[in-house]
């Protein structure tokens, strides 16, 4: 029995160990862009809140944070010099250009990195190949109320130290057009959402499809080449300073950061933006 208990203590040492070597990250290497362009529609008042939130990472980390509402940064010669890309609640056509387009896309497919907050999945809903990466686009979302997020994967280094069952208000959002491909980490409970009002009830159940109790709210991809982290939480600005939200963000961040290695565009081979991927 000794041999047995032993033998587990060791192997829970050495698992933790290897999780723990998988998401070491050399910050001083990392560098970041913040991409803040939205299009047409309505815009979120908490962009500016999410952006100070990513700089007092940068610092208290020591990564470094660029930021942009330019569509012009879009290039493969600009692209290249970042560890990975983070949209903080972007909704609709977010580039000038296909020519924009398919430098985003080469860079994913180079091997770069991408974290998505709140309304990404209503970003670029035009675009097949950027709603295939979401896993999806936007759909409709419930209102802003209090409801219960579980963690579902709560191994996975993203998740490690969140509440099990995250009482939070926020945004309840739902896809369409939904890509297999992305690991679910968290889900929305939707049995918790407040159904009093007819209206939204049947709008709940009418965006959640085929889902029961459960709906997809946070997720991994690794997608084309590239690796990408999303959450659709984080309606509200007092998220990005609220501690747990913000290790959230973080250790999404730092997941993706782990698993992004020297961004190599010989692996790049779209030459338009609806090239056909490659699975």
């Amino acid at each position: 029995m000794k041999r047995v208990i032993l033998s587990i203590f060791i192997f829970l040492v050495v698992f933790c160990s290897l999780a723990q070597a998988q998401n070491q990250v050399n910050w001083k290497n990392v560098r970041v862009l913040v991409y803040t362009k939205n299009g047409k529609g309505y815009v979120h008042d908490n962009i500016a809140s999410a952006v100070k939130c990513v700089q007092t990472l940068g610092t208290q980390y020591n990564f470094k944070v660029d930021t942009s509402s330019s569509a012009s940064v879009m290039t493969e010669a600009n692209l290249k010099q970042y560890t990975l890309l983070l949209f903080p609640s972007t909704n609709n056509d977010v580039f000038d250009t296909d020519a924009q387009r398919l430098a985003f896309r080469r860079y994913i497919e180079a091997g770069g990195g991408f974290v998505g907050l709140h309304s990404v999945t209503g970003t670029e809903r035009n675009w097949k190949w950027f709603k295939m990466m979401m896993g999806g686009t936007f759909s409709w979302h419930a209102n802003f109320q209090k409801f219960k997020v579980r963690i579902i994967d709560p191994s996975h280094p993203s998740m490690v130290g969140l509440p099990a069952v995250w009482e939070k208000a926020d945004e309840c959002y739902f896809a369409k057009e939904l890509y297999p491909g992305p690991r679910v980490l968290a889900v929305h409970d939707i049995t918790t959402l407040n159904t009093s009002d007819s209206t939204q009830k049947n709008l709940i159940i009418k965006n959640a499809g085929a889902y029961a109790q459960f709906y997809p709210s946070v997720w991994y991809y690794d997608y084309d080449g590239g690796h990408s982290w999303c959450t659709v939480y984080g309606h509200d600005k007092k998220d990005y300073s609220d501690p747990v939200f913000v290790k959230h963000v973080f250790q999404g961040i730092q997941y993706v950061a782990s698993k992004v290695k020297a961004r190599d565009f010989t692996k790049a081979y779209a030459d338009t933006r609806d090239t056909p991927l490659r699975y």
